[in-house]
């Protein structure tokens, strides 16, 4: 017995050795994490007092201040009213991985909003009282099913409120005041909510049933609100003008959406009834909706009047004629939420189906740039080109009509699920898809000479296929209109490796992202931040295009769904492949111009030259 207890006794030794052991370490890569914090921020080393010779915690006490400690580990930071400056790096963060809560309130704290999500573990954030700017994204919050609170009052946020906060299924507290939030308050599909403060922004339009109950005072300051606690909605708007809105709430890896539309009509005796079934994207959260043809939201309008004032500027001179009165009778489908503002399925009649594209990111150009623009692309026509129909301008935001092509996009095909598509896509038709896509391309640079990148935002969910797979570019022409801080951040052609190197796009980058999509196309790999809409994205799309020169040329690259392939066409698909990588030349000295592309597709042939002689 005695020689088993010692034996015991030893185990227990080691035991403990190995806690503390272990313990030990996790202390020393808190310390690390948080003293590359500390200097990360503006005036860190002066206003944080940490010891890096002691360890964050003893236990559950912090022995540095700011520091929340539990088992020795950090779960917390308040770090409030230090005259923090500069932005918080989440990557450092990350290293944190017991992190629950941050405060970094009543500091100078600036720049974008975090990229949180990340964190995805993080129940409280507080960041009340600093001086960040600008639009937080709308899949910021895609995944923190695990947030209760966030506060984020006394700053410069601009846009929307994001909707992925609307599914969040454990939010509590939301604090958003003082800030410079536009649009309506979003639909929260939750009743956790038990403190809110929207007061002192710029959103309009109806509050949300869900939210009623909540003190008036808590949306005070926002000139257009209505419904209780305010009085009853009134249907004509001061400045008689439409409000056309598209809610599309995100629930991450579920990936199932619920939208919503709020049409707000003109006239005083103005009367409609909004029917809101469920919205199904299923491909993916992360893929910017697919821009066309994902999922399905039939939303009725009826109205009984309209401001009949509000023309339309057509295009064509040979389209049939409507107006904004017939586009708001029509039922609507949303279609998705690109970078540039959300889509929208209208069907006027059985022949008349139209594509309406919200536009809120042209704030900046004045209406005569706008409308000499539109008239530019509205002089394009070509098969492999979608046609704008015509247009709407407002300052804060602008709609664009074109015809709705029915097969969807090609990301769709290439990335969606079985459900969404009837067949794969094999080599015949990958080949007609990339012809009439560089087709396409190349009247776009004969017809917009002016334009730099006459497309600029190339990609699979800009490329819509009909019925008989020819392909269509939608989205293109829009670089000169848009605002150009949320050009560089979301659009293609700002992600080349010449923007990347030199801070600069050329007559060549719209080569670059043709040549991205033909690798796409031909191997079935998704270069994720093609959808994104945040920065660094460009890194990201480089890093895609560099793993296919490391990889070797051989038919193991080619996507499986593309079909059996032989000796008949293997030499043709890889001479496209070796063309899209040829488009992806890094230095812009060396890369084909447009037109020598083109003319190296329209070269590749379904089956080898030889091969089709021999069995003449």
């Amino acid at each position: 017995m005695t020689v088993a207890r010692a034996h015991l006794n030893v185990y227990h030794l080691l035991h403990v050795i190995l806690l503390m052991l272990i313990m030990q370490h996790a202390n020393s890569a808190d310390n690390d994490t948080l003293l590359e914090l500390k200097q990360s921020l503006k005036n860190g080393d002066k206003l944080i007092t940490w010891n890096p010779l002691t360890t964050p915690c003893n236990g559950n006490k912090p022995n540095w201040e700011g520091v929340l400690c539990a088992n020795n580990t950090v779960w917390g930071i308040r770090l409030e009213g230090k005259g923090l400056g500069g932005f918080i790096d989440t990557k450092i963060l990350m290293n944190l991985p017991s992190l629950l809560t941050i405060s970094f309130q009543n500091n100078s704290l600036e720049g974008e909003f975090p990229s949180f999500k990340k964190l995805h573990r993080l129940r409280s954030i507080f960041l009340t009282s600093n001086k960040f700017s600008k639009e937080i994204p709308t899949d910021a919050f895609d995944g923190m099913r695990r947030l209760k609170k966030l506060y984020l009052a006394n700053n410069y946020f601009e846009g929307q409120i994001p909707s992925s906060l609307t599914g969040l299924p454990r939010l509590r507290d939301l604090m958003l005041e003082n800030n410079r939030f536009e649009g309506v308050i979003p639909v929260f599909m939750k009743d956790n909510l038990t403190i809110i403060n929207f007061a002192n922004n710029n959103l309009y339009g109806p509050i949300p049933k869900r939210l009623q109950s909540f003190p008036k005072s808590q949306f005070s300051g926002n000139g257009e609100l209505c419904g209780p606690p305010f009085a009853e909605c009134k249907t004509k708007i001061p400045t008689a003008t439409i409000v056309m809105v598209a809610l599309v709430v995100v629930a991450a890896l579920a990936a199932i959406t619920t939208a919503f539309i709020i049409l707000q009509k003109f006239g005083p005796s103005s009367k409609e009834t909004i029917e809101v079934p469920p919205y199904r994207n299923v491909v993916s959260s992360n893929h910017d909706q697919m821009e066309q043809g994902v999922g399905s939201a039939a939303t009725t309008v009826n109205t009984k009047k309209v401001d009949s004032s509000l023309k339309l500027t057509f295009l064509k001179d040979d389209a049939e004629r409507f107006d904004l009165a017939e586009l708001l009778k029509a039922s609507a489908v949303v279609l998705g939420g690109g970078v540039f503002g959300s889509c929208y399925k209208t069907t006027i009649s059985r022949q008349k189906i139209l594509v309406v594209k919200r536009c809120s990111q042209m704030n900046n150009v004045t209406q005569d740039e706008f409308c000499k623009h539109m008239m530019k692309l509205g002089k394009l026509n070509h098969q492999n080109v979608v046609p704008l129909i015509a247009f709407y301008y407002r300052k804060e935001e602008k709609l664009l009509v074109a015809h709705y092509v029915e097969n969807i996009s090609l990301a769709v095909h290439l990335h969606g699920s079985r459900s969404q598509v009837k067949r794969s896509l094999d080599w015949p038709t990958r080949l007609k898809i990339v012809k009439g896509v560089a087709r396409g391309l190349l009247h776009l640079y004969h017809e917009l000479p002016s334009l730099i990148a006459p497309h600029g935002h190339l990609k699979s969910s800009n490329v819509l296929l009909n019925r008989e797979f020819e392909s269509l570019l939608t989205d293109y022409g829009l670089i000169p209109i848009t605002n150009q801080e949320h050009a560089r951040d979301v659009m293609i052609a700002f992600k080349s490796p010449e923007y990347k190197n030199h801070g600069r796009i050329t007559k060549k980058t719209d080569v670059w992202s043709l040549g991205v999509l033909i690798l796409e196309i031909m191997t079935g790999k998704f270069p994720a931040n093609t959808f994104s809409q945040s920065k660094g994205g460009d890194v990201e799309l480089t890093n895609f295009v560099d793993s296919m020169f490391k990889e070797e040329m051989t038919v193991d690259m080619f996507d499986k769904e593309i079909g059996e392939f032989n000796k008949h066409n293997e030499g043709e698909m890889l001479k496209l492949l070796t063309i899209g990588l040829s488009c992806c030349e890094p230095n812009v000295e060396k890369r084909w111009d447009i037109k020598e592309v083109v003319d190296r597709i329209e070269d590749v042939k379904e089956k080898n030259e030889n091969d089709i002689k021999n069995e003449d």
